[in-house]
């Protein structure tokens, strides 16, 4: 089979790769329908983050279970499914409490930007969807492995409810699925931090009610416009460098909340966070948590955040994807093998 493998900054390679197979009864083994370049793929290919050895890439997927080890029960051979971005065994003390990135027997993956991949704790991670999805449901179904999960994620870890105002920092598929949960949870007013055309329109369509493209003092200067003088009631940080963490904070009024899903770069002004008595929470989204009642959504046309993908590209055409990311040519590019 074949898929992607990074070698280092700007350098990701379409090559052939050995066919994953059962190493545990608890795993499944996956035909790819469709992967994606996710923004925290770019770490490494900006090389902001090292790449020691040539390594498969890539984290989120569907696809249809090829396989399953003999302790798999919750799908079977010919099931379309969603995984998250990590495994987990839905059944540990952490799964338990709803914290699925932290599970005791959580797993990665060997590259999901592949034909075929392996996924341990097959009926923990994987969730199937009712029925063969239509083909025009496969790019909202793909979000759910990541990014659509994430941005609720970070809605609710801002405590973003009925009647609030929000601000959201970011506009990349994350801060756009972000805006998209927000007005799902109830969110009165919705700002979006955003100077790039095709993704104000999306934001827009998403709920947004207000788009802001400048940046720094005279970014908070119009939030604070806009919201009695003290910011808004609602922050969430899809981008995670220190300026960007440093706006959310400035965002959020007194007593506010912060919902940060950035990987974290730089460091937050802690001191004015205890003074302004800010609530901060958030981090990697457990997807599990999410995921069925997000699949109810998207199954049911009741939500697109599928509009994130602007690009759709061969899975041999890789590299391409990762430029046209990389240099803002597109918002989020999915592949297909």
């Amino acid at each position: 089979m074949y898929g992607a493998v990074i070698y280092g900054a700007g350098d990701v390679r379409y090559e052939e790769r050995a066919y994953p197979s059962i190493q545990q009864p608890t795993d499944a083994v996956v035909r790819t329908v469709a992967a994606c370049v996710c923004g925290s793929d770019l770490w490494r290919y900006r090389d902001i983050a090292d790449v020691p050895q040539p390594t498969p890439i890539g984290h989120e997927y569907i696809g249809v279970v090829e396989e399953v080890g003999g302790a798999v029960t919750s799908v079977k051979p010919g099931d379309f499914v969603i995984g998250g971005f990590t495994t987990s065994d839905n059944t540990c003390p952490a799964c338990r409490k709803g914290v699925h990135t932290s599970c005791v027997n959580r797993t990665g993956y060997d590259g999901c930007q592949a034909e075929y991949i392996r996924v341990a704790n097959a009926d923990g991670t994987l969730l199937a969807t009712p029925e063969e999805p239509a083909d025009d449901l496969i790019p909202s179904l793909l979000t759910l492995s990541d990014v659509m999960c994430t941005g609720w994620h970070g809605a609710v870890s801002a405590n973003i409810g009925p009647g609030v105002t929000a601000v959201i920092v970011g506009d990349g598929a994350v801060g756009l699925c972000a805006t998209l949960a927000a007005r799902q949870l109830g969110a009165e007013r919705v700002i979006s931090l955003s100077r790039h055309a095709p993704r104000q329109a999306i934001a827009r369509d998403f709920g947004a009610t207000d788009i802001i493209p400048e940046r720094g003092e005279e970014c908070i200067a119009r939030i604070k416009e806009m919201t009695e003088g003290i910011g808004a009631d609602c922050v969430v940080e899809c981008v995670g460098t220190e300026q960007a963490r440093k706006t959310a904070v400035d965002a959020a009024r007194p007593g506010g909340s912060i919902g940060l899903l950035g990987v974290p770069h730089g460091d937050l002004p802690v001191d004015q966070l205890f003074w302004e008595n800010k609530h901060l929470a958030g981090g990697v989204a457990p997807v599990r948590q999410y995921l069925p009642e997000l699949l109810d959504l998207v199954w049911n046309r009741k939500i697109e955040p599928g509009k994130v993908f602007d690009l759709e590209l061969p899975l041999s055409e890789v590299a391409e994807a990762y430029r046209a990311m990389d240099e803002r040519r597109a918002i989020k590019a999915m592949l297909r093998p």
